[in-house]
């Protein structure tokens, strides 16, 4: 989606905010993130049997946008771009809970949003597994917090998120999407007993997204299914599961280490070995059409690869010497598949009051 799709708010866009007492709307962002390793260990309680589990993720430039400004005619509007979807109604709590705009919906209840136009545009694609409705997540969560003059610390927010989304999509939700999104930058989460912690990562981020190349498979993943059928494998004992989720977690630290001294080599060696990993969980992460794409980019310099989020459709991103990238990206392309362009955001969640018009 390109800037000029964007479209504010219907209706006059105004409200007295006690800061600044003029007229101002909401403004909100956060970008979105591409998981080098340590997926689907990040979900409650599955890291805990595992000692040491841990993500890495980069934040990525393709963001969220928000924007709420006062509806004078009064009522709530909540509009996606993107979807085309709009619902209105007296008040948040009378809007439909269930359908596509639930989570904006459930945002907007527990906020007791009144008086308002809540508009949304995401840069990703729809069901590209990079994390798309987090980042939104997030971005809602803290305009309405700013709009109904509620101050949340970091960890308040991340909680209320990460419980409204569970309850919009009805299944766990890991921990690792909101982090990027509200932080930015090369990170790696790390899977306590005593809590979850985000660590920065002493990461180039351009030497990174050098080596990246970012494509859209044009068929949108549903990681709620995977994942659920994972945890329920996992809790129910598969040793086989158990055996994957250790690797996974062992690849992870590896990449760590790789990505903190600079050695790219031994990070697309790790990347490649996640991979490896990652199907062996869950065969369905893989479909026809990215096995073509992964061939394509090998052939073409590509030393590594891997789908984010969940799979089965949405990106997959490709991991190569510089020197390759555009062979690589020739390749992806000529396959099918969506170049995106990429880049390692290291700004996350931003929240400003602006003037309308």
């Amino acid at each position: 989606m390109q800037s000029s799709d964007w479209v504010e708010p219907t209706g006059p866009a105004s409200r007295r905010n006690s800061h600044y007492n003029v007229a101002v709307q909401i403004h909100s962002s956060a970008p979105t993130r591409i998981d080098l390793a340590g997926g689907t260990i990040d979900i409650w309680p599955l890291y805990l049997y595992h000692h040491g589990a841990q993500t890495l993720n980069a934040a990525i430039n393709l963001r969220a946008q928000v924007c709420v400004a006062t509806r004078r005619e009064g009522g709530v509007r909540v509009s996606s771009v993107d979807t085309g979807q709009i619902a209105e109604a007296a008040d948040a709590a009378s809007l439909p809970v269930e359908g596509g705009l639930s989570l904006l919906v459930r945002l907007l209840r527990f906020f007791e949003a009144k008086d308002l136009n809540l508009t949304t545009r995401a840069e990703s694609p729809a069901g590209a597994g990079i994390a798309g409705s987090s980042a939104l997540n997030i971005a809602v969560c803290a305009a309405l917090a700013r709009w109904a003059g509620v101050t949340l610390d970091d960890e308040r927010l991340l909680e209320i998120a990460m419980n409204l989304e569970a309850q919009a999509i009805k299944v766990p939700t890991g921990v690792q999407d909101y982090r990027p999104a509200l932080y930015g930058g090369v990170s790696a989460v790390e899977l306590r007993i005593d809590g979850v912690r985000r660590v920065a990562l002493d990461v180039d981020p351009r030497e990174l997204e050098r080596r990246i190349v970012l494509a859209y498979t044009g068929a949108p993943r549903n990681s709620g299914t995977n994942n659920w059928a994972i945890i329920k494998r996992h809790i129910d004992g598969d040793r086989e599961v158990f055996d994957c989720f250790e690797r996974i977690r062992d690849t992870a630290a590896a990449m760590r280490q790789a990505l903190v001294r600079g050695d790219w080599d031994e990070a697309g060696r790790q990347i490649a070995a996640e991979w490896d990993n990652r199907k062996r969980l869950a065969p369905g992460v893989t479909t026809p059409l990215i096995e073509d794409l992964m061939a394509r980019a090998r052939l073409a310099g590509s030393t590594a690869a891997k789908v984010c989020g969940a799979g089965g459709g949405g990106c997959v991103f490709f991991y190569a010497p510089p020197e390759a990238v555009p062979a690589v990206r020739d390749a992806v392309a000529r396959g099918g598949a969506e170049l995106l362009e990429c880049h390692v955001e290291t700004e996350g969640l931003r929240v400003e009051d602006r003037l309308p018009g």
